[in-house]
Parts: structure tokens; C-alpha cells; sequence
């Protein structure tokens, strides 16, 4: 099945092309992962995916829904979980699962199984009385999550999610995102860490509004004849680059 489906989505602020006919098709149960420098159009795009921004011109569909036409609909199938996540600092993180839960609309009697599962699978089940403001980047960041997922989305989208965070925090949060799969939850994921990168099913490089490349990490690198994604992406955006010059 396929999830994610774009075509020729494309979203201009006045003069500036932010995303320049962005086409692409993401399956069910699978983790893809935008990468490109900032500017590239990864967060712009992502907005577009979530119905928050409308496209200039093109369109998509997440989970079989229009993302323009049915944008209403749409966001009780999904979560986008934006780089700076609008946890409250001044709330525990029992009260923050709450909120989002009453935002949801996730009825009182059938939450407290859910709320259960998400402090156990992301670590936070003894932290559940402390206040949000008092959590580590890397809990404040499962935290994030576990809100994000309180009405078990079919399509997960996250923008650049452990940006800042420590390395082992990394790790355990990338933990959960492999058990979401079990699930047959859909994850569409920024990452500026090309070691994040190398985890997703597949990847798509973005420069200056464009998708340059689409493909598995260990495919990008054979075609490019390079051993690390990096190396990959700086000769891709070379090549890009020269041909744009000429």
C-alpha cells in the first residue's frame, strides 16, 4: 500500500521556490528519510505533506487522503511532530500525554492502556510525575513522541527529531521508531545525520528546493561509487551544481 504519494508538489514565497516539483511515493510500514543542508526545503515540505501549508501548484495524498481537499480528515490519521514540539514545561509528563490526548479527542476510558503502553515502550514510566521543564533533551524529545502518537496515527512525520540531542538519546529514540514498525506505522523523517539516514528504508537528498536523489542508502552509494551517504550526497550535489552553471 502506498502511503505517501506526491506529485509535482511544488510551494513558492513570492520570488522564492522552497519546493520545486516534489514527486515521491512512500509504502506502508516503511521509514524514509529527507536529508539536505538547512534551506534545502525538508521542513517546507513536510508542512505540505501535514496540510498545514497548501501547495502553489501539485498535489499529494497521505494514507488516501488529499491533503488540500481533506486536510480536515487527514489529521486524525497523522502526527507531525515539529522541531520544536509545543510540550508544556510547567506540566508533568503524565499532564502533557493528557493534554494532547483531550486535543485528540482520545475518549477518557479508553486512553489510560494507551498512555501505559507509551510511557513503557519509551522509558518514561518512573518520569511520569516530573515536569516536562525538568527532563533531559532526549526525554523531552520521547516525550514529544509518546504525545505525538496518543491517538495511534497511521503516518508518523517527524522533523529533524533528535537534532541536539545526545548520541545514546539517538539511539533509544531510534529504538522506538524501529517497534512503531511492528505496527505497520508509516514514518517520514528530516534528519540532518547522515548516520540516521543510513537507518531508514530508504532516502531522498534535497538541495534548493529539489529532490535530487531517491533510493536506498546502500543503492545512492553504489551508484556513486563512495563508501559513507556523505561522500554520496557532496558528489550528487556537485554534479548538480556544475550542471546548473553551465
Amino acid at each position: 500500500m502506498i502511503t505517501i504519494k506526491a506529485e509535482g508538489l511544488t510551494k513558492k514565497f513570492d520570488s522564492l521556490v522552497a519546493v520545486d516539483n516534489f514527486t515521491i511515493e512512500v509504502k506502508e510500514g516503511e521509514i524514509f528519510g529527507l536529508v539536505g543542508p538547512d534551506g534545502a526545503g525538508k521542513s517546507t515540505t513536510m508542512r505540505l505533506l501535514t496540510s498545514i501549508l497548501d501547495p502553489t501548484s501539485g498535489q499529494a495524498w497521505v494514507y488516501n487522503k488529499h491533503t488540500v481537499k481533506e486536510a480536515e480528515p487527514l489529521k486524525e490519521c497523522i502526527a507531525y511532530m515539529s522541531q520544536r514540539f509545543g510540550l508544556y514545561e510547567e506540566l508533568s509528563v503524565i499532564e502533557n500525554i493528557n493534554f494532547y490526548a483531550d486535543v485528540y479527542g482520545v475518549a477518557k476510558n479508553k486512553r489510560r492502556e494507551s498512555i501505559e503502553r507509551l510511557l513503557g515502550f519509551s522509558g518514561l514510566l518512573p518520569f511520569k510525575e516530573r515536569f516536562a521543564g525538568k527532563l533531559s533533551g532526549g526525554m523531552k524529545q520521547k516525550l514529544g513522541l509518546a504525545c505525538a502518537l496518543i491517538h495511534t496515527p497511521k503516518v508518523l512525520f517527524l522533523d529533524e527529531p533528535t537534532n541536539g540531542v545526545d548520541p545514546v538519546s539517538r539511539r533509544d529514540f531510534w529504538k522506538i521508531l524501529y517497534d512503531l514498525l511492528k505496527e505497520r506505522v508509516t514514518i517520514f523523517c528530516s534528519t540532518c545525520y547522515l548516520d540516521e539516514a543510513e537507518r531508514c528504508h530508504r532516502v531522498g537528498l534535497m538541495h534548493k528546493g529539489k529532490l535530487l536523489r531517491c533510493d536506498t542508502p546502500d543503492n545512492i552509494k553504489k551508484e556513486c561509487d563512495t563508501k559513507t551517504l556523505e561522500e554520496a550526497f557532496i558528489a550528487i550535489i556537485k554534479e548538480y551544481e556544475s550542471k546548473q552553471s553551465k
